[in-house]
């Protein structure tokens, strides 16, 4: 969810299927036709000025269609936002980077609308005993979070309300968005991008789940009470319902705050590896993983700020709408790839590679060496031999420097200058998933410009020893 900001409200969502789609079509019939005309007129123009009107074009027509998208709002833009995140292996690069600004859309719903939908889920006698705030704490594309005291104790809670029609709209909204990409000539329909299609539909199921958010939420309460560095709110079931999921109010900063930033390094650092654990145990413990990387679904709680514990910072988990199990048939080759790159077994992580069906044992040898040493690039700060880190990545400690590191750039570089791209198939739509979530855990100790060896903590889950209790290293914040 954004953070509170006030103005840009609607009154009303275009809910009806026939409104949605009629508005879709339109706008993928007019984009169709632009860039119909525009392939007719470009015949004529020399290749080079071909292919950079071309690019333009693509460029015009991308952000004509997120403007369609955004004025629409419900599952329509949570759509574009999955896409974007997730479509760079189907989506031509000018239609990704126009749907990435359906992110900055935080247009959220009058109060009326609103209340008429606390109303209809939890009845006006319930709805007395709160004192809710009307201007929303935070709004995004499939509903928005109220901040409500309970008047009988003054218990902080908020209320995140999903928009009225939005579940009943995710089919036929799916199906209108990919129809009009297809209209306006922005994507190719193929075996692999109707898979991929599916896995969205999937998704965004889950997210409009209230009831299964909720259960989702209170089961990762469970593993992890007994981890002080980490909070998750309680589910309140008596506010809660189809629409409505009312949960504790829980306080914190933002994750790139002044506060956070101006911490010591050593807080900083314990904060970055308490994220990264996090991970590993969804991974090799839980099979069960948050796959929606945004930083707004995470909050830093500083030691000693109002009557916090003085030992530990720690970080407030808000939104499980987005969690993914997965099978241990796919996670094996997954753990095998990562243990191989740990142990410098190049065939062992092409092997994996190839059981996840995105390596092909008829490719180039020379290739699928470049491909398994690119996997195991990104694994640089959890390597073995630390001596082949560079001069920059390391601080006066020996320690990991994850922002001054550069590491996304540098192994997207790496791939760049290899033939790999020549032969690269889209891998399966949970390793998607589940890529997006590792760039964005390390993306979160960079932010935190953490200084720290990850080695230890991955060894740990590597070999069998997936003890809950939390590392040691640099948590007190005495130390």
């Amino acid at each position: 969810m954004s953070s509170r900001r006030s103005g840009n409200t609607v009154s009303r969502i275009k809910t009806g299927s026939f409104e949605r789609r009629l508005s879709l079509t339109r706008a993928g019939l007019f984009a169709g036709s632009r860039m119909a005309s525009h392939m007719a007129t470009n015949w004529f123009s020399s290749k080079d000025k071909r292919e950079q009107r071309h690019r333009a074009m693509l460029s015009n027509q991308a952000r004509f269609l997120v403007d369609e998208l955004g004025k629409l709002k419900g599952s329509v833009v949570k759509i574009g936002q999955v896409m974007a995140l997730y479509g760079e292996h189907f989506l031509p690069d000018e239609v990704t980077e126009a749907l990435h600004t359906l992110e900055d859309q935080t247009t959220s719903l009058e109060w009326p609308a609103i209340e008429k939908v606390l109303k209809d889920e939890l009845g006006s006698e319930r709805l007395r005993e709160l004192d809710i705030d009307p201007e929303p704490l935070g709004a995004a594309s499939l509903g928005q979070v109220h901040r409500a005291v309970r008047k009988r104790d003054g218990l902080e809670l908020v209320l995140k309300v999903q928009y009225p029609g939005v579940a009943d709209a995710v089919d036929s909204d799916l199906n209108a968005v990919a129809q009009l990409l297809k209209i306006a000539r922005l994507v190719s329909f193929g075996p692999e991008f109707n898979d991929w299609l599916e896995e969205v539909r999937e998704m965004m199921h889950r997210e409009v789940d209230y009831r299964l958010e909720a259960r989702t939420t209170e089961k990762f309460r469970a593993m992890l009470a007994d981890d002080p560095r980490f909070i998750v709110p309680r589910v309140l079931t008596e506010y809660s319902t189809a629409h409505v999921i009312a949960s504790t109010y829980e306080h914190g900063h933002s994750v790139s705050a002044p506060a956070v930033r101006d911490l010591p390094l050593e807080r900083r650092s314990a904060l970055g590896e308490a994220a990264l654990e996090l991970f590993f145990r969804e991974l090799f413990v839980w099979g069960e993983i948050q796959t929606d990387p945004n930083f707004g679904n995470y909050r830093i709680r500083i030691a000693g700020e109002e009557g916090e514990d003085p030992g530990y910072d720690r970080i407030v988990l808000l939104d499980f709408g987005a969690v993914q199990a997965y099978s241990d048939e796919f996670l094996a080759p997954v753990k095998q790839m990562i243990r191989a790159s740990y142990e410098q077994d190049l065939s062992a992580v092409v092997d994996g590679g190839v059981q996840l069906k995105f390596m092909s044992l008829e490719w180039p040898r020379e290739v699928l060496d470049k491909f398994g040493s690119v996997c195991m690039s990104v694994l640089e700060p959890l390597a073995k031999d630390q001596g082949q880190w560079p001069d920059y990545a390391v601080n006066s400690h020996g320690q990991y420097r994850w922002k001054q590191s550069d590491l996304p750039s540098r192994v997207a570089r790496q791939a760049a200058r290899s033939a790999i791209s020549r032969y690269f198939r889209v891998p399966p739509k949970e390793f998607v998933f589940l890529n997006r979530k590792l760039i964005g855990v390390y993306t979160f100790i960079a932010v935190l410009h953490s200084e720290f060896n990850g080695e230890p903590l991955l060894k740990k889950y590597l070999y069998g020893d997936t003890a809950p209790e939390a590392s040691t290293t640099n948590h007190n914040t005495k130390a």
